[in-house]
């Protein structure tokens, strides 16, 4: 007996999902969706709300559920856009009782999501993320490694220009480890990001010499593991409190302008940031959600039906 093989249409499989198969057609939040959506029984009492971009860098504003774990009651409201009045518009639209059974919500640094979560959720405790902190400090050291990069560039043009003009070949200066002074700089740039117990024996060697070479950069990556340190080992508001001040201290007398910026980001957030040991509650659960969102949008090839894609969304996660 001879089988019969069929291709299947993988573009005409979906209209006949989206047009017959599933309810879209009578989805209720179907004629806003593109706008927002709102699932107000995933309202939990410790929530998170972070920023997307869905399509074209379009950012939409979600609010999720941490007890869902990023599962199926996760997606409590998806909003376009970030401007805070029309958040709250929407966030509103949920009763207030509901919305007072919130009890924390970890947030980014932006003040217009400090204002949603305080007009929206009056009972909720605002908590800054602790990644969003440290990352500033992380920012401010690769600030500094990229303005030495530029500039052994400049001084690598400078001299290959006069080796040419001498008839010479150019011989870049080359390190124990076979990195030139550019690659030095180019290539410790991960190794920046962690922990000196997570360096691998290059990594090692590599940041030796790049200390040795550039004491400003091996100065304010201390302080940037020193900041981490705090989140990481401090247990209560009070310690967190006293080794912070201690850290502004150093940061007063260390002269680098990127770290006196970070310092006073975090003074003008910090009674948000030190709620962080109250639950030590991050917003990992919202990075990670935005994760699925992005490779969700991966496996469909991009966005091209936002209303469909958000209905699709739904299904899986509200």
């Amino acid at each position: 007996m001879l089988g019969k093989f069929f291709q299947v249409d993988g573009k005409q499989l979906q209209q006949q999902y989206k047009e017959h198969i599933s309810d879209f057609s009578s989805w209720e939040q179907k004629d806003h969706a593109c706008d927002w959506m709102l699932f107000e029984n995933n309202v939990g009492a410790h929530l998170s709300i972070d920023e997307t971009a869905l399509s074209n860098g379009e950012l939409y504003t979600i609010v999720t559920n941490k007890s869902a774990r990023g599962r199926k009651g996760c997606i409590v409201a998806m909003i376009k856009g970030t401007q805070a009045e029309e958040l709250i518009e929407v966030l509103n639209k949920i009763p207030e009782r509901i919305r007072k059974r919130v009890t924390e919500v970890t947030m980014d640094m932006a003040a217009a999501m400090s204002l949603v979560i305080k007009r929206c959720f009056p009972h909720a405790s605002r908590v800054i993320d602790r990644f969003h902190v440290q990352k500033l400090a992380y920012d401010a050291v690769q600030e500094i490694r990229i303005k030495y990069r530029w500039e052994a560039l400049e001084q690598e043009n400078e001299q290959i220009a006069a080796a040419k003009r001498n008839k010479q070949v150019y011989e870049p200066e080359l390190l124990s480890n076979g990195d030139s002074i550019k690659q030095l700089l180019a290539r410790s740039r991960y190794l920046l990001f962690k922990h000196p117990t997570k360096w691998t024996p290059s990594q090692k060697q590599r940041a030796d010499l790049l200390f040795e070479r550039y004491p400003l950069i091996d100065q304010a990556y201390k302080l940037s593991i020193r900041l981490g340190f705090i989140f990481k080992n401090c247990t209560s508001k009070e310690q967190a409190f006293k080794k912070l001040a201690l850290w502004y201290n150093d940061i007063e007398d260390c002269g680098i302008d990127s770290f006196k910026t970070v310092a006073r980001s975090i003074q003008a957030h910090y009674t948000y940031i030190l709620n962080f040991f109250n639950n030590r509650s991050t917003n990992a659960s919202a990075e990670s959600f935005n994760a699925k969102i992005k490779a969700f949008r991966a496996s469909s090839r991009g966005v091209r039906d936002i209303q469909f894609f958000l209905y699709r969304l739904s299904k899986i996660y509200a």
